[in-house]
């Protein structure tokens, strides 16, 4: 018998076995590091090698901008009901509850009332842990109820957007939520309320298409991928190669699309002082 074969390195091997280690300890960033995830959130989920802003959960998010890390949720009376009764690979309504167990959230968007810099605010945020934050009818009656509960309580909006576009299994359903957040806007500006979108990595598609590009002041983080189609599908279709940092938040603000770019970690005294002007 081969003592270190047959004795001691089965011994080893099953005290590290990879089924004993929890599996949401560890991030892998995209510059190949990994990050642990306790100290990945008390940084903002923010590479401590790379400085690349990864995707925050809507606590930490709420948190990290409201004062004294306060804030209420406005609760969201609407069930998502398949309109289509859709179904690819897996059910639509499948997908749906695989995502809530997973984040334990009902839909991928939430409202948030609170105070910033010692003004009321009303925050509406999508969250990308769900379903890529998808735009569907949760999200884009969440975006209403955002936006009547600020005409309500006459205080700022901002909008947080961290999304792939449309929910596709909600087809034409969801297209439709395009033109209603806009007409959430219009109330907004009917009643001469401020309104402030945030962009995070990535605010593409339909949610790009509509509410996202439309604040009165529209600050992006730094970093993040803004646009509408992904830059291969341009590519393709005007037969050009693009510039490399094509649809950053950098390339935005360079070309008057966003009007500040902001490390996460600035964003809270941002925001402060944005919300202080704007109450004069």
């Amino acid at each position: 018998m081969n003592w270190l074969k047959d004795i001691v390195k089965p011994k080893i091997k099953s005290l590290v076995s990879r089924k004993d280690t929890p599996s949401n300890l560890w991030t892998k960033c995209q510059c190949s590091q990994i990050l642990y995830n306790k100290d990945l959130k008390e940084n903002l989920y923010i590479c401590s090698y790379c400085d690349r802003h990864l995707h925050m959960d809507f606590d930490t998010r709420f948190k990290s901008i409201f004062d004294n890390e306060k804030f209420e949720l406005v609760e969201i009376n609407i069930i998502n009901n398949d309109p289509l009764k859709f179904k690819d690979l897996k059910r639509y309504t499948d997908r749906l509850k695989e995502s809530q167990k997973k984040t334990k959230q009902q839909d991928a968007s939430f409202v948030a009332i609170g105070n910033i810099g010692g003004i009321i605010s009303c925050v509406f945020m999508l969250d990308f842990n769900f379903m890529g934050g998808s735009m569907g009818q949760y999200v884009g009656e969440s975006f209403k109820i955002g936006c009547l509960k600020s005409v309500e309580l006459n205080c700022p909006f901002i909008a947080i957007s961290s999304s792939g576009g449309a929910r596709m299994q909600e087809g034409l359903v969801s297209l439709m939520q395009l033109p209603k957040t806009v007409a959430a806007i219009n109330l907004l500006h009917d009643k001469k309320i401020p309104y402030i979108s945030l962009l995070t990595n990535p605010t593409t598609g339909g949610v790009s298409a509509s509410f996202a590009m439309l604040g009165d002041i529209i600050i992006a983080e730094k970093g993040a991928m803004i646009g509408f189609a992904g830059k291969r599908v341009i590519e393709e279709t005007i037969k050009e190669k693009l510039p490399q940092d094509f649809q950053t938040a950098e390339y935005l603000l360079e070309h008057g699309m966003v009007d500040m770019v902001v490390h996460r970690k600035e964003l809270k005294e941002t925001l402060d002082r944005v919300l202080s002007f704007l109450k004069k």
